[in-house]
């Protein structure tokens, strides 16, 4: 069952910040990397505007060319099977659209719960390694989308 991750959204949340950076994205791939690992779930993330798509084990990252809200619409009116898609957001509008296309949705608190705990520091946060795993990954070209 894959989850279409609201990036920005979640994000926001974390950090409270509606105007996310590299930092603030390259720390949640990291969080969501580290959590996923020896998991069998796939992951989406979308963040707004332009950006590089990437794929990382099970953890793949996709630039929305504009608004990740229509990006994730988009693809999850284009799934084979909508009902077998799990939206994960805190925007109230966005999670009405995706439940009428047929998705299911997962308030953040309820994803990061599922996947090792919450975001909210009960766990360890990601660490500077993690980071800079992710980005000598991101470094070698034939790992670029």
């Amino acid at each position: 069952m894959p989850y279409f991750l609201d990036g920005n959204n979640l994000i926001g949340i974390e950090r409270r910040t509606a105007r996310p950076g590299e930092e603030d994205r390259a720390a949640l791939l990291s969080e969501l990397s580290a959590r996923l690992r020896g998991n069998r779930s796939t992951v989406r993330v979308f963040f707004d505007g332009e950006g590089r798509a990437a794929t990382l084990g099970n953890l793949s990252v996709s630039g929305a060319g504009g608004s990740a809200d229509e990006a994730i619409l988009r693809d999850v009116e284009r799934a084979s099977d909508p009902r077998q898609v799990t939206v994960v957001t805190a925007d109230r509008e966005l999670a009405r659209r995706c439940r009428e296309l047929g998705a299911k949705t997962l308030a953040p608190s309820d994803f990061w719960s599922r996947f090792g705990g919450s975001a909210d520091g009960e766990n360890a946060k990601p660490g500077r390694v993690d980071v800079d795993e992710w980005l000598d990954y991101f470094a070698d070209p034939k790992n670029r989308g």
